[in-house]
This record gives C-alpha cells, structure tokens and sequence, in this order.
C-alpha cells in the first residue's frame, strides 16, 4: 500500500494518498476543546471501535461552517505504566491518544495540523502534562463476510510529526466480534469479576449476536456459553507499533525527552496477518 492518510465514516475507513493534490488550507479548520458527549458520539458513530477508551480530554478539529470532522481522544493507558516506562514520567504526568479519527471528507495533511494542535492546546490545557503515548495497529482485520474492516496501518501520520518509535506492545491472543471489532481484554475482565462497567461491557457483546446471559448466571460461566458459540474468533497479534511524544516548552521537550527510550527504526509495511 502506498503512504496514505487514513480516514473514517460510519466504522468504514477509507484513505488518501498523501500526495494527493487537494490542498489543506489550514485557515478553514480550528481546533478546540470538547465535551464528553460530543466526542463518544463521534467516535461511536465513526470509528471501527465502536469502543471509547477512559478519557481525561477530548479536542476536535472543526471545519467549514463548525462541522466537526475530527475527533483526539486522550486516555487512561490500558497499562498506566507504560507512560513511565517508554517516557520516563510519573504514570500521572502522560496519557495515551486512545482514539484519533477524521471523517473523509478531511483533506490530506488535515490529521497532522489536528495532531500538532492539539498537542498545542494540550500544553495550554493540561501543563502538569508532559508525554503522550499512541498505538498503531499494523494487523488486518476482517468481518465475518470477509470484508476488510481495518487493513493495519504503521503509523506513518505519528512518523510524520516526529514521534519517537520505540517498538512494539506485547505479543497477545485477541477475540474478535462477528463485525471485526475487539472484544477488549479489559472489558471481559470487568465482567468475569463484576468490576464497574461490566452491564455495558455485556450489552455490547450480547449486541455482536451473542446468546443472552441468564439470570443468574455468572460472568466466566456466560462467556465461556459465549465462547464456546463460535461466534468469535481468535488472533495471534504480534503486538501495535508504539509512538511517543513530550510536551512542554521546546527546552522542556529536549529534557523530557533524554528519558525517552532509544529510538528505533520506523516500521514500513503492515503485518500480514489477516485473520
């Protein structure tokens, strides 16, 4: 696949080429901060999620006439220590950019003038703030029909506003939902042990086409019953890229960033797992 910019409506993703010729005219857009509705509504309604991660703060890139077109959402890592131990920070000084989508109608280079102003209001907004951690998924994922629903991608808009590559996450079994989508680890623990937010976590998958749990039954005896339907798969992940970033003044960046661990050679090409 050539560099593209990846874009989304209705879960579906699309892509430019990054050389298309339509021109991005940054003086249409703003960037501004928004409010929790307005950003799951999006996200929900646009990305191949459908999830929304523990969000701590939510920007969007708005265009011609106030239409919003993009959505950066920063949240709770899935694993607070991952911010201490790719940047060198306390777990409460980093977030991770959990969600990060543009409608197709953006045009190419929207998605990196989103990114750098974001992170502008970012240092305006949250100052006690200092690294930002973002995951890209390099593996293919398709539905149950077969179509693709996310082809993997490497990265290359956090490449292009210079964020320091520093691997991989860790290699993990994942499930998938009929339409593609994950069922995140975090949630199906939530219900094995009836933690806070467990009956959405259960609507969800039980939307997927998942049998009904019972009254009465508990949580790992359900999705074990759900499991067992062969309505969702497995998948071998071999791990997301993972990019990160300092905030603060540019002295503030260079001495964050000594902390930082090593660069390493940006990733090229997707994975070529497909299933």
């Amino acid at each position: 696949m050539p560099a593209v910019c990846q874009r989304w409506r209705d879960g579906r993703a699309s892509y430019r080429d990054i050389n298309d010729p339509e021109p991005f005219d940054r003086r249409r857009y703003t960037v501004d901060v928004i409010d929790e509705r307005t950003a799951r509504t999006f996200i929900h309604e646009h990305h191949y999620s459908k999830s929304y991660p523990a969000a701590l703060f939510r920007i969007g890139l708005f265009g011609t006439g106030a239409e919003l077109e993009g959505v950066a959402v920063f949240s709770v890592p899935m694993n607070q220590r991952v911010i201490t131990a790719y940047t060198g920070v306390p777990a409460d000084q980093g977030a991770e950019l959990g969600r990060f989508a543009l409608l197709d109608r953006a045009p190419r280079n929207s998605e990196t003038y989103f990114l750098g102003q974001a992170f502008k209001v970012l240092r305006r907004e949250r100052p006690t703030w200092k690294s930002i951690v973002s995951y890209s998924d390099p593996v293919a994922r398709h539905d149950a029909q077969g179509r693709v629903i996310l082809p993997g991608h490497i990265g290359t808009i956090y490449q292009a506003h210079n964020g320091r590559y520093v691997g991989r996450s860790s290699a993990r079994t994942l499930r998938l939902g009929p339409d593609g989508s994950i069922l995140s680890p975090r949630s199906l623990s939530k219900i094995r042990l009836g933690e806070s937010g467990w009956e959405a976590a259960q609507r969800r998958i039980e939307s997927l086409g998942a049998p009904k749990r019972h009254f009465g039954e508990d949580g790992p005896t359900w999705l074990a019953r759900v499991f067992a339907c062969g309505m969702f798969r497995t998948i071998k992940h071999p791990g997301s890229h993972c990019y990160v970033w300092a905030l603060g003044s540019s002295a503030a960046r260079r001495n964050i960033e000594t902390k930082f661990v090593q660069q390493m050679p940006y990733p090229k090409q997707s994975d070529l797992i497909t299933r």
